[in-house]
């Protein structure tokens, strides 16, 4: 029988500490939480002969007041060190807590051993500091809301009203079934967008290479032989050879002020002037608005109505609603509703007043605030728009395609030619 130490507390939060023996630690967890107990942390020591210690809360005295956060703390401070940010979970890491956190609370689990036993994963990922963050903060009697607001890198404020909602009615369980419904929707809309990018995103870098591997090794070979043959080539001709002895001479300078250009345009487009100018850019394209669009009525639509569901208030939820869509404009259109609603309108009348969402939208929520079932309401037109959002991605791709070949067959139709021009024009000078 090997010993462990334990530091474990108390669903009441008292804290205690002491020495078991059992064959192994998995066997020593599931006693401790036998006996009541959340533990915090275990180690092994020594074999001693000294008896087995069974746990009091007498012992918590013994034990000093900070030695069960350091653990998490030193963990976080090594990630941090490492890649000089706090963790941040993406947003298929929190789709993938929430789905085992719902599981192990509908098993019937408690929230704190539900915690206790992610936490005891090592992923190796961000989420491995910050699960750790949420177990001892319950373990010290946080809620789960205030504990998930610790990290809003990652859990966004869609996420902790909901929860704290849950936490408000005793329905948490259900609540973070449909976190994980919201969040695989999210997911869905962007693997849509993501997978359309693909296929083009070769075809261009494919492309690009050729006319690079063109400039740089095949059109000296062309231009050192024409010079041996000598003659007057043609404008097209003299253009290329020029754009190809300036990429082999200047290709360094070229790349080095592309790489800055490239770095200081993303640091313009993150400020807020940026991020809006490339908004109202993206809305008047003439594809990709559709896109745009369609992505954020259904955002808007799903996360409204899951919001509404779960009994968070219209103002709150739409300050919310207004962070997650993804576009300042359309963003702008639903804070100056609120402050309509606040005013006593209804949702739908500020919204078509401001010109941004389309009138089939508003007339949807119109009829479901008649009716007095918004939450129907705004699941048919979450609905709708996802299925805009699929033909809005198929235009795309079937658009999209064509027109990268058609530059791609224009910039090697371009060289082709040229080469050609002067093989002719020298050909017909030697035959003269």
């Amino acid at each position: 029988m090997a010993q462990f130490r334990y530091i474990a507390k108390s669903r009441t939060g008292e804290r205690s500490e002491g020495v078991l023996e059992a064959p192994d630690k998995r066997t020593l967890l599931n006693q401790l939480g036998r006996s009541g107990l959340v533990p915090i942390s275990v180690t092994s020591v020594s074999s001693t002969p000294a008896a087995a210690k069974k746990p009091k809360a007498s012992d918590k005295k013994a034990a000093p007041a900070k030695a069960a956060p350091s653990t998490s703390k030193k963990k976080w401070f090594r990630f941090e060190k490492g890649f000089g940010s706090r963790p941040r979970m993406k947003i298929s890491d929190v789709l993938l807590f929430t789905t085992e956190l719902s599981d192990l609370l509908s098993s019937g689990m408690t929230l704190g051993s539900a915690l206790h036993a992610l936490a005891l994963r090592n992923t190796g990922r961000a989420q491995d500091p910050i699960v750790t963050d949420l177990r001892d903060e319950i373990v010290q009697g946080t809620s789960l809301s205030d504990a998930l607001a610790r990290w809003p890198e990652s859990f966004p404020s869609l996420y902790v009203s909901m929860v704290k909602a849950g936490e408000a009615s005793g329905q948490l369980p259900s609540v973070l079934e449909r976190l994980v419904l919201h969040f695989e929707r999210v997911l869905s809309a962007r693997e849509k967008v993501g997978m359309a990018l693909v296929y083009p995103l070769i075809v261009a870098l494919v492309g690009f290479g050729a006319l690079v591997f063109m400039m740089i090794f095949v059109i000296p070979r062309f231009s050192a032989m024409f010079e041996e043959l000598g003659g007057t080539l043609p404008l097209p001709t003299r253009i290329l050879i020029g754009m190809s002895k300036g990429m082999l001479h200047y290709g360094w300078a070229i790349a080095i002020v592309l790489f800055f250009a490239f770095i200081g345009l993303r640091r313009v487009l993150r400020t807020p002037a940026g991020i809006d100018w490339k908004d109202r850019i993206l809305l008047r394209l003439p594809v990709v608005s559709n896109i745009i669009r369609a992505n954020a009525f259904a955002l808007f639509a799903h996360t409204l109505g899951t919001l509404l569901t779960n009994g968070v208030q219209v103002l709150q939820a739409l300050s919310i609603v207004e962070n997650t869509v993804g576009n300042t404009v359309i963003a702008r259109a639903i804070r100056d509703a609120k402050t309509r609603v606040t005013d006593g309108s209804s949702i739908s009348r500020p919204l078509a007043q401001g010109g941004i969402f389309p009138q089939l939208l508003t007339d949807m929520l119109a009829v479901g605030e008649e009716s007095g079932d918004l939450t129907s309401a705004l699941e048919h037109i979450g609905r709708r728009y996802d299925n805009e959002l699929d033909r809005a991605v198929k235009l795309f791709t079937t658009v999209l395609e064509p027109v990268m070949m058609l530059f791609i067959a224009v910039g090697v139709g371009f060289v082709a030619i040229s080469m050609l021009m002067a093989v002719f024009d020298l050909t017909s000078g030697l035959n003269s």
